[in-house]
């Protein structure tokens, strides 16, 4: 089995970190390995799994001191503990056991009264290559957990209030003494009257059904930044799940999946596309239209132009989501060939080609130059 590392090494914090600091750390650590940021990705799930426990463990000040004082050993039931006689080992089996992924650690008095933090919500929303460009708003749907209104979060019928458990005296746990060869351990259970919530109610709240919190659909009206590229997202703070006990909500985290566009493509906040000209435009040179995401915009290419060929026109592109410096557009002409020509032009083409010498057709000139003189 691999030894479990360092639980402060877990969280990225030093021993001498604030309450503030470890919630700072393990925020951002559960939102990078959560399963559906990291759908399907076990390792992200197993390092879920050990930032929920160490901070389970370092986020509660009796536990903390004695992981401080003795290390996992702390919580290993098989190494016996610190071996001190009427050790209790409530909290730890709690932190396994009694938790989840919620953010929840523990089913002991302590943890059931701590902050915890709601979970994010996440979604997609589809936009158009130019809402992308230019920046819109969009109207979003979401399902999300929120405090019941009924009853405010007591789970208790409007007018009644939940009473405390006479089971457990309101701790949510059960003590039981065990003998070992290392000594009376004492553990604790969650109470089977109350199940390990330290309260009992008798007249349920019928919108939560004494749960406390709802799940809602709700709509918000979102601002999609000018430059937002496919796949990026927009994080609005506390629109997620409703915290617990005082808890910061989460977060809506908002995909945005963007449409392809029938012109052009996008690299960064550079745009490409392809404009076909005729025989004529590009060997005589043009004034020709070149389709930008604000219109069309004139550009003159010179004579002699080549197919694959290509031209930049500055600040035709994407703005920048962070700096709105915008991207440039690049196009690429591709000469089209005349076909379905009457006798009249068949001709004209005939003269015109009799007419022209090798300077006319240099690369042609220098292909087979290369070939005869070998």
């Amino acid at each position: 089995m691999a030894e479990k590392r360092d639980y402060y090494e877990v969280l990225g914090v030093g021993k001498d970190a604030t309450e503030a600091d470890l919630k700072k750390a393990y925020r951002t650590l559960a939102k990078k390995y959560h399963p559906d940021m990291n759908p399907g990705d076990k390792e992200a799930e197993q390092k879920f799994k050990e930032v929920n426990e160490a901070y389970g463990v370092l986020s509660d000040p009796d536990k903390k001191s004695k992981y401080d004082r003795f290390g996992h050993a702390a919580f290993d039931p098989a190494s016996g503990g610190t071996g001190f006689e009427g050790f209790d080992f409530s909290d730890i089996f709690s932190s396994f056991f009694g938790g989840g992924f919620g953010g929840g650690f523990g089913s002991g008095s302590s943890q059931r009264n701590r902050p915890i933090a709601g979970e994010d919500v996440f979604t997609r929303i589809d936009i158009s290559f130019e809402e992308a460009a230019f920046g819109c708003k969009k109207e979003v749907s979401f399902n999300h957990i929120e405090k019941c209104p009924d009853c405010n979060g007591s789970g208790a019928a409007k007018g009644t209030s939940a009473e405390t458990c006479n089971e457990c005296h309101g701790s949510g746990q059960v003590s039981v003494r065990q003998n070992t060869a290392f000594g009376v351990f004492q553990t604790s259970r969650p109470c089977p009257a109350c199940k390990g919530s330290g309260k009992i109610i008798k007249t349920p709240c019928k919108n939560c059904n004494s749960r406390g919190y709802i799940k809602i659909k709700k709509k918000l009206e979102v601002s999609i930044p000018a430059g937002i590229d496919n796949g990026q997202r927009i994080a609005l703070r506390n629109e997620g799940d409703s915290g617990r006990n005082g808890g910061p909500n989460g977060d809506l985290i908002i995909e945005v999946r963007v449409r392809r566009h029938a012109i052009f493509e996008r690299e960064g906040n550079n745009l490409y596309c392809e404009i076909p000209i005729s025989f004529t435009e590009a060997a005589l040179g043009a004034e020709i239209d070149v389709p930008t995401l604000e219109g069309n915009q004139k550009y003159t290419i010179p004579e002699g132009t080549q197919t694959g060929s290509s031209f930049k026109i500055s600040g035709k592109g994407v703005p920048d989501i962070n700096t709105k410096r915008k991207g440039d557009l690049v196009f690429t002409v591709a000469v089209e060939v005349p076909k379905n020509l009457n006798a009249r032009q068949k001709e004209l083409l005939g003269e015109f080609a009799q007419s022209c010498n090798e300077s006319n057709n240099a690369k042609k000139s220098s292909f087979f130059k290369k070939i005869f003189n070998k």
